[in-house]
């Protein structure tokens, strides 16, 4: 099975030779640390992070254009109308609409720290398989049954949109027109939706059932009964280590400057206030 968000993991950068546990710490780091970003000083620092990381990392531009759009349409659809509604300073007017420079900042930060926490993710999940990046978060100690519901809900996604797939084109087949609005096509929709839940309800019976058979569970600590195997390796020093500590400062560097910022920010409010 092909994988969507994995594709590009077989390419050759320095992102990629990266080893994933340290990935894993660093790049969440930078996406947390950009989280926090509400200075408009920071936001090209941020940006310049951001493509510099992606640059390095060596996927394509259209990997990103194509994992950002219908995140980018959700984004859009919530921003739209902070311009008309957000703030109090008017830049534009005309009629009953009315620009405010306050919403217009506000987009433009929303819209930064989006792009620059959803490329990172990419860049993270997208120069590693997957299931290598699982197996990542095992060594880092996280819980194994946290893993493997990740794991196996990642695989089957696929399988569940295959199915949709399959369905929607049975409809077709059988006259039915998914441009035209109506109840009648709504009731489909939700029929269709009512048959996806129990199918996956369905199989998810009969894989937890196929675990069983095979002991999954009935020695949990040993790792020979889990789904993989995740032996732990000790710390390597080098380039990996290297990475991770400059992508360690840089978010702690982000983090101090914003706090930095805004303390010089509410000593001007303090001060023009007396």
């Amino acid at each position: 099975m092909k994988f969507a968000l994995d594709e590009y993991a077989n390419l050759n950068s320095p992102i990629h030779r990266w080893d994933v546990r340290y990935k894993l710490i660093g790049l969440i780091a930078l996406m947390f640390a950009f989280a926090t970003v509400n200075s408009w000083y920071l936001i090209p620092l941020m940006l310049l992070v951001t493509l510099m990381l992606y640059g390095i990392s060596k996927l394509p531009l259209s990997f990103l254009a194509s994992r950002l759009r219908y995140p980018g349409f959700f984004l859009l659809g919530v921003i739209i109308f902070l311009p008309f509604l957000s703030g109090q300073t008017i830049i534009w007017q005309f009629g009953f609409l009315t620009i405010r420079q306050e919403g217009c900042l506000a987009v433009i930060l929303i819209v930064s720290r989006f792009f620059a926490i959803m490329t990172t993710g990419l860049i993270l999940f997208g120069t590693s398989s997957f299931l290598t990046t699982v197996k990542g978060m095992r060594r880092l100690g996280i819980s194994p049954i946290i893993t493997d519901m990740l794991m196996l809900s990642y695989r089957y996604i696929f399988e569940l949109s295959h199915k949709l797939n399959m369905m929607l084109k049975a409809t077709k087949l059988r006259g039915f027109q998914t441009s035209k609005i109506s109840w009648r096509n709504l009731s489909v929709y939700a029929a269709l939706t009512g048959s996806l839940l129990v199918r996956s309800y369905q199989q998810a019976e009969r894989v937890y059932q196929a675990m069983l058979l095979r002991g999954y569970g009935n020695i949990f600590n040993n790792e020979n009964h889990l789904i993989f195997s995740a032996s732990r390796n000790g710390i390597q020093f080098g380039s990996d280590l290297i990475y991770l500590f400059l992508s360690l400062i840089i978010s702690v560097s982000l983090i101090i400057a914003e706090l930095f910022l805004l303390q010089n920010y509410f000593f001007w409010l303090d001060f023009e206030s007396y």
